[in-house]
């Protein structure tokens, strides 16, 4: 069967018109050339959709039926092709991104987010909470569009831009001696009880941290190991020791955790906004790039 959508576009005019003259004027063609299509049309259906008289032309059942099928046909490739262009153009689809559990509290994320779905509502954003380690496979298959994470070693496939440096902290009990400190040296936690993150939680800032530590000749005593910043932060509010954080985390706001700030220059940790090199960038990525690079320079 050989139908294509002209055919459809002529029999509709046509079945509207009742008319070969007035359908070919709409149409912009010759009533000639309208009437062979049509002719072309029922044979490939095998059915007639017009009784043509000298005087008339009229739907057969077949005909009006066949019209029904036709406008719903019309109708989806008209959708169809409206949602490919506006897909295209970043006004519809899909955007996965992978984010630590640091990122809700980073303001410039939770903030681009935000923009983002006041600017284009059909899209859906999928959010996949994973930590550093566990974004780097997803974005190398194409799984994810977008990582949100700490600054960590990437395989060739993947680039980064920074998109905030932000101070390490001491986190301490409310009771602690250190709570009233306005800023201290790291070298006051050497003797702490530290609560930390598991080595085997794939968290990049369980390497970040340690190795900050290590510089200043520290070996801490650790002597709670969890899986989560929050986790963390609830250990330190019973008092079972001490710990490091990035400041985003204060938006947790628990009322028996103090934050004091370190005095070492090199107490920072980067967030990173992370992307496939060898893919090319949807105009949903690009779009959500934009805004949280924006939001980063800002």
């Amino acid at each position: 069967m050989n139908i294509e959508l002209r055919h459809l576009r002529y029999f509709i005019a046509v079945a509207e018109e009742l008319h070969f003259g007035r359908a070919a004027q709409r149409l912009n063609i010759s009533q000639p050339p309208l009437s062979q299509q049509i002719q072309h049309l029922e044979q490939e259906i095998n059915a007639q959709l017009f009784t043509r008289t000298n005087r008339s032309v009229q739907l057969t059942p077949a005909g009006r039926l066949f019209l029904q099928d036709a406008r719903a046909i019309m109708l989806q490739v008209e959708q169809a092709t409206g949602r490919a262009a506006r897909v295209h153009s970043g006004q519809e689809g899909e955007l996965r991104i992978g984010f630590t559990s640091s990122a809700p509290f980073t303001g410039l994320v939770s903030d681009a987010l935000y923009q983002f779905r006041q600017r284009w509502p059909e899209v859906h954003i999928q959010m996949q909470e994973n930590n550093t380690r566990q974004q780097l496979a997803p974005l190398h298959e194409a799984r994810l569009d977008l990582g949100v994470m700490r600054n960590t070693p990437l395989p060739n496939d993947l680039q980064h831009r920074v998109l905030l440096r932000e101070p390490l902290c001491a986190v301490v009990h409310w009771a602690h001696p250190l709570a009233d400190a306005e800023s201290i040296s790291i070298q006051l936690l050497a003797n702490e009880p530290f609560v930390f993150f598991d080595p085997q939680g794939g968290t990049a800032l369980y390497g970040e941290i340690l190795a900050l530590l290590h510089r200043y000749q520290i070996q801490p005593f650790i002597t709670q190991e969890v899986g989560e910043a929050m986790t963390i932060l609830g250990l330190v509010a019973t008092g079972l020791g001490v710990s490091i954080l990035p400041a985003s985390f204060r938006r947790a706001r628990l009322a028996d955790v103090v934050w004091i700030p370190l005095q070492e220059s090199d107490a920072v940790s980067e967030v990173w906004l992370v992307w496939s090199a060898t893919r090319e960038p949807t105009a949903q990525m690009a779009n959500m790039m934009t805004l949280m690079l924006k939001n980063a320079e800002n």
